[in-house]
């Protein structure tokens, strides 16, 4: 003797309708005194019903990367991220996170954000030209700085380079920070 369906929908955490339908549909069968047999329907349950119609199966879990999100916009903002995140912490995060971002957008519709990529590549342009023109002032300056002091030009032109060169390479070691 088993169950009724009623009691069988309660166990399943599913509607009597849900259960009755299952048996019309022959995805459970009911024992002949018309109760079902919990662990008998269980089983049947689970091997003839779609995974895609399973209510369970239809909530979507939460990315771990959207969890760390939450809690690191409420650390920023001076709440408390310890243990676990509650409803009203995480809608509280999510419009902190709204205003950042139209913050954000306002900044670049006025044109007072820089793109960081263009920023470096605009870095790496001014400093690619300013090592050339100290590549090439040796050999514009090295004549005239040789018939001044009254040396060899070729003397003062391999000089000057070499100096040149030592200081751009210590230089070189210098890294913009952006950040």
């Amino acid at each position: 003797m088993g169950i009724s369906i009623r009691a069988y929908g309660r166990h399943r955490g599913v509607s009597d309708a849900a259960v009755r339908k299952a048996i019309k549909a022959g995805r459970i069968t009911p024992e002949p005194d018309g109760t079902i047999d919990p662990d008998k329907a269980d089983a049947q349950w689970n091997r003839n019903t779609d995974a895609a119609q399973r209510r369970g199966d239809k909530r979507k879990a939460v990315p771990v990367a959207a969890l760390d999100a939450v809690q690191d916009t409420l650390r920023e903002q001076g709440g408390s991220a310890g243990g676990g995140t509650t409803y009203m912490q995480a809608r509280v995060a999510n419009e902190v996170l709204k205003a950042q971002t139209n913050r954000i957008r306002l900044q670049q519709l006025k044109k007072e954000l820089v793109d960081r990529s263009k920023a470096l590549a605009h870095v790496f342009k001014l400093a690619r030209a300013e090592r050339d023109a100290w590549m090439s002032w040796p050999a514009r300056v090295s004549s005239q700085m040789a018939a001044e002091l009254g040396v060899d030009a070729h003397t003062m032109h391999v000089t000057l380079e070499a100096y040149v060169r030592q200081h751009l390479s210590e230089l070189a070691d210098v890294q913009p920070r952006v950040d």
